[in-house]
């Protein structure tokens, strides 16, 4: 129900093909697939009514603009649709953020540093879901990145580039990028806390692999190393580079930073 016809891109798709006559009946499930917003969808069904297209539904039928009636009904219909889209929208986030307060795993990808187990926990169809606990070995790995970053002034790039060199990978199974580990610097929940979109839950001890105080110095270094705060960087910059000041001395003019390469 947010997004306008114009902006969906299979929708506008099928209305070129619905130009070039390239079908004759447009079959949906119900009329509501094709949108919920009920001050256009009506006019995009009537719009392929227009082109000849027949418009029909598996469970309500013909769609037809016969009459003022016709387009009255079909106009309180998708009001009605909108409308019932957007409670439901409520309900899901009102459901997710209970489910995160209550300090659950709401599914997805599992942080690195963690791993999602059967506790016994049971979802309101009684089947078994999983919850999240410290992986001993990658919580290790987790701590001694904050603390690398934190108090020797290691770089995320130096940070990857020690990862691979001890073959350790993803959950995914791929080698570490930069952005991987910029993803985990900022993902606060390593201090203890479920987080899932803007839901955050309560303290919760045994989820706490990283120090608040070690999470906060080590993403104020990541902020003031952002290229729009170059300016004003005051934090030297340990690269896990043989060359020793890599990364602390800048270019007079340009202001870029000094660096190795080893051939």
């Amino acid at each position: 129900f947010k997004v306008a016809a114009a902006d969906r891109d299979e929708l506008q798709e099928i209305k070129r093909e619905a130009e070039k006559q390239e079908f004759d009946i447009l079959l949906v499930f119900m009329f509501d697939r094709l949108g919920r917003k009920d001050n256009e969808t009506p006019f995009v069904l009537k719009w392929f009514v227009e082109q000849g297209i027949s418009v029909w539904s598996t469970v309500e039928g013909e769609q037809r603009f016969d009459s003022n009636v016709d387009d009255l009904l079909n106009y309180i219909r998708f009001w009605q649709a909108s409308s019932e889209s957007q409670k439901t929208s409520v309900r899901i986030k009102t459901r997710m953020k209970q489910i995160v307060e209550d300090g659950h795993y709401m599914g997805g990808t599992v942080p690195f540093g963690y791993r999602a187990v059967y506790k016994g926990r049971m979802n309101k169809k009684g089947r078994p879901v999983k919850d999240l606990e410290i992986d001993p070995r990658e919580g290790e790995i987790v701590r001694e990145i904050f603390f690398k970053v934190a108090r020797e002034g290691y770089s995320a790039h130096g940070i990857a580039k020690m990862l691979n060199e001890r073959n350790i990978v993803t959950h995914g199974g791929a080698r570490f990028q930069t952005n991987h580990v910029l993803r985990m610097l900022r993902h606060r929940g390593y201090t203890g806390y479920m987080i899932a979109k803007e839901n955050t839950s309560g303290f919760i001890p045994e989820l706490q692999i990283v120090e608040e105080s070690i999470y906060e110095d080590a993403m104020a270094i990541v902020e003031q190393r952002k290229k729009e705060n170059e300016q004003r960087r005051s934090v030297a910059q340990s690269s896990y580079n043989k060359t020793l000041l890599a990364g602390n001395l800048y270019c007079a003019h340009c202001g870029t930073r000094l660096s190795g390469f080893w051939h």
